[in-house]
Order: C-alpha cells, then sequence, then structure tokens
C-alpha cells in the first residue's frame, strides 16, 4: 500500500532540518557547513523514498 505523498515528504524535510541541527549543535563553523549536512541527509532521505515506493 502506498503512502501519502505528505508523510514522505514530511520524512525528507524532517531528515534536513534534523541534520542541520545537529550539524549545528555539533560545531559546524557556520550555517552554510550545517545546511551541507542537511542537504546530504536529505538526499539519503529521498533515496529512501524512492527505493521504499
Amino acid at each position: 500500500m502506498r503512502r501519502p505523498l505528505a508523510i514522505d515528504l514530511a520524512l525528507m524535510l524532517g531528515a534536513f532540518f534534523a541534520a542541520t541541527l545537529v550539524a549545528q549543535l555539533a560545531g559546524a563553523p557556520n550555517l552554510g557547513t550545517a545546511m551541507s549536512f542537511g542537504q546530504i541527509a536529505f538526499a539519503l532521505a529521498a533515496v529512501f523514498v524512492v527505493l521504499r515506493r
């Protein structure tokens, strides 16, 4: 059974914000660096969503 699109989107955005927050709290030199880790997490979550469909 397919999951709703909103759940997939929430998963990807949650991964982005969680990874950004963790990187920022771990001592990233600036927000841009922390958001780079967020982008990586978003991409991994997007791959997960695509493979699960």
